[in-house]
């Protein structure tokens, strides 16, 4: 068996499969299918100060290559998760990294305090990049300085790993990277949802309560690898690469671009388990190809190569 085991800095992983903020819950559902201890890391659904709603209904659209949202970062908020479900997370065996998200600077920095006190949490993912709500989210992750702003409060609230996630829907992502490194960023986190919109061609009205919404899922893939690359070129923090991964091929290419580690989003609706199978059938694709372990292939496009012996 190949070595899977990857570092972020000083978060190391037992292999380089995560799932993404917003698909996975807090681990409950999918737990029902396998553990959670044997995915590298847990990411969770974006934690707020307070108890959000989201947005109203209709917010999810199927699309003929992925899934449009306007969930609006709906979750019961930080007290709330730390007293019913880091407890359950920390059970799992899972590595447990928090995303947040705020309305303001002062909120995200009081979400990173609260966690901050509780053990067990291995790193934050600060989320300026969620294109659903009105307040907050996007707004910081389009401006340099505002993600510095964000940024920085947090780390000045957290000691740990800080990752922190970027929009697709910028013109130059990597002075956004280099913005966030600059201020304390330990770990950048890409891509978040394409901005879309989906009509009603019986109707003329919007499929989606909120008009428009994230768009994610094999689509926007190729946007995806294309900034994990152009970042890894930029920055020289690891890079947690997701967007339209299915398959362990997927896996390959975000890391030969640059990825330390990648997450799986919208596949995790499409097969419970894809995210599980995909740490095997990544060890299975380094032993036929006789690679030793998984850092073989982290930035590696264009490198050469090495031998191909079968398929996967």
């Amino acid at each position: 068996m190949a070595d899977l085991k990857v570092k972020l800095g000083s978060l190391a992983l037992a292999n380089p499969i995560t799932v993404a903020s917003g698909t996975f819950g807090f681990g409950r559902e999918y737990a029902k299918f396998y553990p959670l201890s044997e995915l590298g890391a847990v990411i969770t659904t974006a934690v707020t100060l307070e108890k959000r709603m989201g947005n109203p209904p209709p917010r999810l659209v199927e699309t003929a290559s992925g899934i449009l949202n306007s969930i609006g970062l709906e979750n019961p908020g930080v007290d709330y998760f730390l007293q019913e479900e880091l407890p359950h997370l920390k059970d799992s065996g899972a590595k447990v990294i928090v995303n947040i998200a705020g309305r303001t600077v002062e909120e995200y920095a009081q979400v990173a305090a609260k966690l901050a006190t509780a053990p067990g949490i291995a790193a934050l993912e600060v989320n300026i990049s969620c294109p659903n709500v009105r307040e907050g989210g996007i707004a910081f992750g389009t401006d340099p300085q505002m993600a510095q702003k964000v940024t920085r409060a947090v780390r000045d609230q957290w000691d740990g790993p800080l990752i922190v996630k970027l929009s697709p829907n910028v013109a130059e992502i990597a002075l956004l990277a280099q913005a966030v490194v600059e201020a304390g960023a330990d770990i950048i986190s890409l891509i978040n949802t394409l901005t879309g919109m989906a009509i009603d061609p019986h109707t003329w009205q919007p499929k989606l309560a909120n008009v428009v919404g994230g768009l994610s899922g094999p689509a926007i893939k190729p946007v995806a690898l294309r900034m994990v690359w152009q970042v890894a070129q930029a920055v020289s923090v690891p890079i947690i690469g997701m967007g339209g991964i299915m398959t362990v091929e997927d896996v390959v290419e975000f890391l030969l671009a640059g990825a330390s580690c990648v997450a799986i989003g919208t596949g995790n609706f499409w097969q419970p388990t894809l995210a599980r199978d995909l740490v095997a059938a990544l060890d299975t694709y380094l032993d036929s190809r006789d690679l030793a372990n998984v850092q073989m292939l982290i930035g590696q496009v264009g490198k050469g190569g090495a031998p191909w012996h079968s398929c996967v």
